[in-house]
């Protein structure tokens, strides 16, 4: 047992560990010098709650030269009608040809929306992400000083609210900053390092042509690992910023909506075969295993390794303003992520479609 508790200590204080100095690195980027122009991309497909709020604060973004593209999937709500409604210059609104056999819907979107921008800065948005006034001029500050750079990618604030959203949705920083070396992702181009958010990402047209697009990913349900890797793939850098202080999204609103949403996206991630018996016994056992044999069995070394768990996730709650209740109960909530981790697997294995915005996808 004491062995136990020592390599569960080993496996909870190595994520504190790496956190600690990756919050070194992840920072909010400075404001770009001069007035950038920037393409903003937003693909909506049944968004009528969304984009409004989304293209109003587009709009007031300061110290840019903004073009808005909207591209409207064949939604079958109040999109098209909320769009018609906005009388702005600046605004585009398009619709989306017919999705083609083997490509997902926002990767076909994102693709199509590309093609329609004008300027050499593209940002693409979801349409539930609300951007500060300065948010695009500090993600074309982060391309200006890091000349070296494809992509970027930034992880807004997540607007949680119910008991799951709260539960599961702060791991998204947890995971990021305890397990990706990114003083090697900085200097490696590898794919494997690759990292980013779908839900807001700043491109060069060159680079993202140079790697193909999201056409390089057509089938992908995540694009926030695999667009990251195409990049790399094509020799392309990508890098990291904090958007915590300028932009904001809240993905889900139901408990459904989250276990749809999660399951779809894990079998690209760690719900692999090979991949999730390896992060289960890492996950398991430096950050749920520690609060089990404190029940079971207490000693110094589980009393530190409930420690390491918890405090680090204190420290990413008081960092990315996340509530203090879902660091606490991080074992529980990263056993629950590791449950359906294994339910998105499974559903795969038996060859069981993803759902999302009312289209389904085979198995990947």
């Amino acid at each position: 047992m004491l062995l136990l508790s020592i390599l569960v200590l080993c496996l909870a204080a190595g994520p504190l560990l790496l956190a600690l100095w990756n919050l070194v690195l992840y920072r909010r980027p400075g404001r770009a010098t001069g007035r950038p122009a920037i393409s903003v991309l937003i693909p909506a497909r049944n968004e009528e709650r969304n984009i409004a709020a989304a293209v109003h604060a587009a709009l007031a973004s300061e110290d840019v030269a903004l073009e808005l593209i909207v591209l409207d999937d064949g939604s079958t709500d109040q999109t098209a009608a909320i769009l018609a409604a906005i009388d702005e210059p600046r605004l585009r609104v398009e619709r989306a040809p017919p999705l083609p056999p083997g490509w997902s819907g926002k990767q076909h979107a994102c693709a199509t929306l590309a093609t329609l921008a004008r300027h050499d800065l593209l940002v693409f948005v979801d349409a539930d992400v609300r951007l500060a006034p300065d948010a695009l001029s500090r993600m074309a500050g982060f391309m200006q000083r890091q000349p070296e750079l494809g992509l970027g990618s930034g992880f807004p604030r997540q607007i949680v609210v119910t008991w799951s959203e709260q539960l599961l949705l702060p791991l998204i920083h947890f995971l990021l900053l305890g397990y990706l070396p990114m003083a090697r992702m900085n200097r490696s181009a590898a794919p494997s390092l690759g990292a980013g958010c779908g839900q807001l990402f700043i491109a060069r047209r060159a680079s993202y042509a140079l790697a193909g697009g999201h056409e390089a990913i057509r089938a992908s349900l995540h694009d926030g690992i695999m667009l990251p890797r195409a990049f790399r793939a094509a020799g392309q850098m990508t890098g990291l910023f904090d958007a915590t202080g300028f932009a904001t999204c809240r993905m889900y609103r139901t408990g459904s909506e989250v276990w749809e949403g999660l399951t779809k996206n894990a079998t690209e991630g760690m719900a692999k075969p090979v991949a999730l018996p390896v992060w289960t016994v890492i996950l398991g056992g430096g950050q749920v295993a520690p609060a089990i044999l404190m029940l079971a069995d207490p000693s110094v070394s589980a009393a530190l390794a409930l420690a390491s768990a918890i405090g680090l996730r204190l420290v990413l709650a008081w960092r990315f303003r996340q509530p203090v209740l879902s660091a606490i109960l991080h074992p529980l909530g990263t056993a629950a992520l590791l449950v359906l981790q294994w339910a998105a697997l499974l559903r795969a294995l038996r060859g069981r479609p993803s759902t999302w915005r009312g289209r389904a996808y085979p198995a990947q």
